[in-house]
């Protein structure tokens, strides 16, 4: 395991809140917009734990055999192959299912008797219950407003878990995860949490997502490293917004004004 800490600044009492629900074994959801922090707030909470952590990135193809497992032919036998949710209910480790919405039904089915009293995984293929070792814990994450409530977690299975909600830092707070994270300077993190306040408030463009917190990271890496600034925002913040050309112009505009 990586001595090092992963580097993350709390934004309310989201630590003390998770560390209790790891105490007593309550699964976990973060809520909140893309790139505020929360992949990075489960890596450095499974390093204070110093638990072993197993990442699931969700989408439309993920299914509950990709979680729990399947046979594999290797050689002339046909063996049985744990997936990473089996895995971590065996090991007691930490599963992360980062976007959890995105994923199948059969997903949240399975994952239903790991979120209650039973605390175990029924593995359909070997007609096998697998209680979960003491040391598991289910986290997961979804984007409450992705495309005005295209796909939302129902209220039954969000009832299931203790829930947080992630938001964007202040500004004094974002910037200094800038200065952190890239070792910009502080005046220069200033003026990109500025850029993106700015955007973050104009609702009339009608972007799916906003600036999230990961795009200024970018951004403020490829200055550090030397590339214009006024570049750097373009194709680290302003392209990745959106694809029409008339938004880009004007967040382009508006960005070149304050950098």
């Amino acid at each position: 395991m990586n001595n090092q800490a992963p580097y993350y600044h709390p934004i309310g009492k989201e630590i003390e809140v998770f560390e209790h629900s790891y105490k007593n074994k309550l699964p976990f959801l973060l809520k909140g917009p893309t790139g505020t922090g929360k992949s990075r707030f489960i890596e450095f909470m499974a390093h204070k734990l110093e638990k072993k952590l197993i990442t699931i990135s969700c989408h439309e193809e993920t299914s509950s055999t990709d979680l729990i497992g399947r046979y594999i032919i290797k050689g002339a036998e046909t063996i049985w192959l744990d997936g990473p949710l089996t895995t971590a209910v065996k090991e007691g480790a930490i599963i992360y299912l980062d976007e959890i919405a995105e994923a199948r039904p059969d997903v949240i089915v399975a994952i239903h008797s790991l979120t209650d009293h039973r605390r175990e995984l029924f593995i359909d293929k070997l007609g096998e219950i697998v209680k979960a070792h003491k040391d598991f814990m289910l986290v997961a994450s979804f984007n409450p407003g992705y495309q005005r409530g295209f796909k939302e977690l129902k209220p039954s299975t969000r009832q299931r878990f203790v829930a947080t909600s992630f938001a964007y830092p202040i500004a004094e707070i974002e910037a200094e995860i800038l200065v952190n994270e890239t070792e910009i300077a502080i005046s220069i993190a200033k003026k990109l949490v500025n850029i993106a306040t700015k955007i973050r408030n104009l609702t009339e463009l009608g972007l799916t997502e906003t600036v999230s917190t990961r795009l200024l990271v970018d951004a403020a890496k490829l200055i550090h490293s030397g590339l214009p600034k006024r570049l750097s925002v373009q194709v680290a913040v302003v392209e990745p917004l959106s694809d029409d050309l008339e938004v880009v112009e004007a967040l382009k505009d508006l960005c070149d004004l304050m950098i």
